[in-house]
């Protein structure tokens, strides 16, 4: 299945540490480095997202986001998304981890709502809740959670 950003932002909330700015070259560009990896980019603001970007407001409020996140309308979106350096370009977000009645893992869900467990019970509930459950409504992640909290497992 293709992966699909639901641009929520959670994925970047805490990622203020792993992009440094070095120094801005120009009003949209900036000499940046992936601290993860040490590998020098060029971040560039998106063209389309550049009104967005000079509102900081965001970013005063969330001092542990990545510098390039910003509110726009229902979504929070990366206004690097064009020259984002790798890490971020192959993350892919976890927005549910399952746990087994004892508190072991036993899979996670990630942004497109699939999961992804080696547990054969689990995955057969996932698919009967798949047959019940719209997974495109807006509120299909609260009614997964709360389908499988009804069967014995944790989320979070």
């Amino acid at each position: 299945m293709v992966f699909i950003c639901r641009q929520c932002g959670t994925c970047c909330m805490f990622m203020g540490d792993y992009i440094s700015i070095e120094h801005q070259n120009g009003p949209f560009e900036f000499a940046c480095e992936s601290v993860s990896t040490g590998t020098p980019f060029i971040a560039s603001i998106d063209e389309d997202k550049r009104e967005i970007f000079l509102d900081t407001t965001f970013s005063d409020l969330h001092p542990t986001a990545c510098r390039f996140l910003r509110p726009d309308g229902d979504h929070i979106r990366c206004t690097i998304h064009e020259s984002s350096p790798c890490q971020c370009k192959f993350y892919r977000c976890v927005v549910m981890k399952i746990f087994d009645k004892d508190g072991i893992p036993v899979g996670f869900v990630n942004g497109n709502l699939s999961l992804h467990s080696d547990d054969l019970h689990l995955r057969a509930l996932w698919e009967e809740a798949g047959r019940k459950i719209s997974l495109r409504s807006d509120d299909a992640e609260i009614q997964l959670q709360q389908y499988l909290a009804d069967k014995g497992y944790r989320i979070e």
